[in-house]
């Protein structure tokens, strides 16, 4: 079951449901639109192999989608976040889709990582790839994905802003952490 646009905005009127900045404009019948912030994380050694088991920090290097925007040759993936910051409560869950209008095009917003567990806090980090035959140059403040907001059945006894959380509080587009597991 998925909030309708008037129990989102009502969530946030309540404060318990955190985006920022929000802009009611973006409410959807059951989703957010969100918004493609600045900068993105693309690979530092393009073709270097990645050992799952001993992921490196810094494999992927920060750069800044400028006027111009950012064109992605097919085939291209990088690491990106929404502008919007958002902060969960223990008793919804989210899930992040991307724009159908984009996925028309061979644009996936994110590769597998679409949930956003209760008690999350912070940007929302895109894996985006190019997978249709084109350029597909990106533009920031872009709509750029959509959150759908799912009440959870009872509320977690580990929500994720506990202990142990790796990704609680990002800012930017975070690259994998998947070696701190």
């Amino acid at each position: 079951m998925l909030l309708a646009d008037h129990q989102i905005t009502s969530r946030i009127d309540a404060g318990d449901l955190k985006i920022s900045p929000f802009d009611p404009a973006r409410v959807q019948p059951a989703s957010v639109d969100l918004l493609l912030d600045q900068f993105v994380r693309v690979p530092a050694s393009p073709g270097a192999e990645i050992d799952v088991a001993q992921v490196w920090a810094g494999h992927t290097r920060i750069a800044e989608i400028d006027e111009e925007g950012w064109a992605m040759k097919p085939g291209d993936f990088l690491l990106a976040s929404t502008v919007e910051r958002i902060a969960l409560p223990p008793d919804l869950a989210a899930r992040v889709e991307g724009k159908s209008s984009l996925g028309r095009l061979g644009l996936t917003i994110h590769v597998t990582a679409g949930f956003v567990d209760p008690g999350f806090s912070g940007q929302i980090t895109l894996e985006i790839a190019n997978l249709s035959p084109w350029p597909i140059r990106l533009r920031r403040l872009m709509p750029i994905a959509q959150l759908c907001l799912t009440p959870m059945a009872a509320v977690p006894q580990r929500p994720y802003g506990d202990a142990g959380n790796h990704y609680q509080d990002q800012c930017g587009p975070t690259e994998s952490r998947y070696q701190m597991r």
